[in-house]
């Protein structure tokens, strides 16, 4: 039985093993993206509410990160990154996580959740192209890859170009 629940401290050392082995096979990967968790975990733009991981037989199958982005004047979130073994994909693992999160934060108030990622894999959980919204990359990226969901209802405008955590090199 999978079970999601909030990373804790000593989940730290597993995670950053899951990350890097799942993103060893990922189509579009820097190498970097389990030393990148590390350090938005000392961020400022850090949520640990949305820091979750995925358990199967008491072992860390994939793992999900959100953290905070500006956007206009407003704080919202991205997706970055999502990691599942190789063993555990297609089997529903990161769609569980990628629920969840939304879920959270959605109660935490967050309005609009922003992915770069797979445009065959992220719309089935109601992200489509930013630029619908308004919302624009911080770099030269195919509108289809950069998208974003709408969490929860406001009446504020929120467009802009997104400023993520500055741990992200961008």
């Amino acid at each position: 039985m999978l079970e999601i629940r909030k990373e804790t401290e000593n989940d730290y050392k597993e995670v950053y093993n899951v990350v890097k082995t799942a993103f060893e096979t990922a189509e579009h990967s820097d190498g970097n993206e389990q030393d990148l968790v590390n350090e938005l975990r000392n961020s400022d733009n850090f949520i640990p509410e949305l820091s979750l991981v995925a358990i199967e037989n008491n072992k860390i199958v994939g793992y999900i990160l959100f953290t905070k982005i500006e956007l206009g004047n407003n704080t919202e979130i991205a997706l970055a990154p999502l990691a599942v073994l190789p063993e555990y994909q297609k089997q529903g693992v990161g769609s569980k996580l990628i629920e969840e999160g939304h879920k959270i934060a959605k109660k935490l108030g967050y309005h609009f959740s922003i992915v770069l990622g797979s445009e065959k894999y992220y719309p089935k959980f109601g992200y489509v192209p930013a630029i619908q919204y308004g919302i624009e990359a911080p770099f030269d990226v195919s509108s289809e890859n950069f998208m974003a969901k709408k969490l929860n209802d406001t009446n504020t405008e929120i467009k802009g170009v997104v400023r993520y955590a500055k741990e992200f090199g961008i």
